[in-house]
């Protein structure tokens, strides 16, 4: 008899992961979220189930409302977490499980440590793209690519087990900004400059061209609307390892649904939603520091002061999907990500003394003959 492929929810709610426990329809065993296929798999029979693709919007939150209001009409849920005693991850925790590691840093997690926090519900995701094994087939890639990383170090990575995936939390940022300026262009001239030289025991007279630079006082403006600043809302990775997973592909993002999470962790945000402003206004001065010095012209600048003005800003809570791994090497933690959509690894990375030392070596003589064979044919 064939088995219709519908799935039903069962009565219990998971409360280490406020989503509710897929069940398989033809079996009863748990669904899990399969990235190679983009449906739900039962663990136990192997069956398949379309997620329905929500017609829903995504839709940009008024950041300024949601401070003034302190929420308003935000969707909040309530999120049941492990705190790891040795990193401050807060991640979620299976309902059957009493003790696991971070995927952070490998630490013990356990039970007792179990916390509650509101805060506001995620309205979209990017689902994770590679299955773990395509992940660890990334990571083992970038291991061999190491230099001079120690010899044994590839054998520490060789269980697919020790990969996590976890869905990571991220804000993103709109706002139309007009930034006033006061700085100085400079143009470049030149002048002729007289000055002599010892060739073979006399002297000669030369002349070269010598550069200045003409500063003028300049003022003015620059508009810029910037869209889906991204930062990162987690505390637990490093953020310049997590930065270098870019791009994402934000243009397939997808409505918040738990279906996704189904086999995965989720973090919650411990950067909120104003401190992440901050973080979005440092990466947006970037962009009108350089506007600004394109604006001046010339041929260098100088910009004295500068201000800025933010409106129409507007916000998104995104998960985006890693895998992470957090693995010893002489007593040190190293933790490695992997963008759960592109396959590109991030992350620390312990290096060998004496490869290191083997090769200072070589360019020290490398130097050494290079500077011996030129006084060489200077006495020839």
């Amino acid at each position: 008899m064939e088995t219709e492929n519908t799935f039903e929810f069962e009565e219990e709610k998971l409360s280490s992961t406020n989503q509710r426990d897929l069940a398989c329809n033809a079996c009863g065993g748990h669904l899990k979220f399969d990235p190679a296929t983009n449906k739900l798999k039962c663990e136990t029979c192997g069956a398949e189930f379309e997620i329905e693709t929500s017609t829903d919007e995504i839709n940009e939150l008024d950041f300024n409302k949601f401070v003034e209001d302190n929420m308003g009409t935000i969707e909040m849920q309530t999120l049941h977490t492990v705190e790891c005693e040795s990193c401050g991850a807060h991640v979620t925790f299976d309902e059957n499980v009493i003790s696991d590691r971070c995927p952070f840093c490998g630490s013990i997690l356990v039970v007792t440590n179990t916390m509650t926090a509101t805060q506001i519900k995620p309205g979209s995701l990017l689902p994770f793209g590679l299955d773990k094994q395509q992940a660890f087939e990334s990571f083992k890639k970038w291991i061999k690519g190491l230099f001079f990383a120690p010899n044994d170090l590839s054998k520490k990575m060789t269980d697919i087990k020790e990969l996590q995936g976890i869905y990571v939390p991220y804000w993103t940022y709109d706002s139309d900004t007009n930034s006033s300026y006061f700085g100085e262009r400079g143009t470049w001239y030149y002048t002729t400059e007289t000055y002599t030289v010892n060739v073979n025991g006399k002297t000669e007279t030369r002349t070269r061209q010598v550069r200045h630079t003409h500063w003028t006082p300049v003022s003015g403006s620059v508009h810029i609307l910037f869209d889906d600043v991204l930062v990162l809302a987690s505390k637990s990775l490093s953020a310049k390892h997590a930065n270098y997973l870019e791009p994402w592909d934000l243009d397939k993002l997808v409505p918040y649904d738990e279906k996704y999470l189904s086999g995965f962790r989720t973090e919650t945000y411990q950067i909120d939603l104003k401190d992440g402003f901050d973080s979005a206004k440092k990466i947006m001065d970037n962009r009108i520091y350089s506007a600004i010095r394109r604006d001046i012209g010339g041929d260098e600048q100088r910009v004295s002061s500068k201000n800025t003005s933010y409106n129409d800003i507007t916000f998104k809570h995104i998960l985006l999907p890693i895998y992470i791994s957090a693995y010893r090497y002489k007593e040190k933690v190293y933790q490695i990500l992997v963008n759960a959509r592109t396959g590109e690894v991030q992350g620390d990375r312990p290096y060998s003394v004496w490869k290191i030392s083997i090769f200072s070596l070589f360019m020290i003589a490398a130097a050494w003959l290079a500077a011996y064979l030129m006084g060489f044919f200077e006495e020839m």
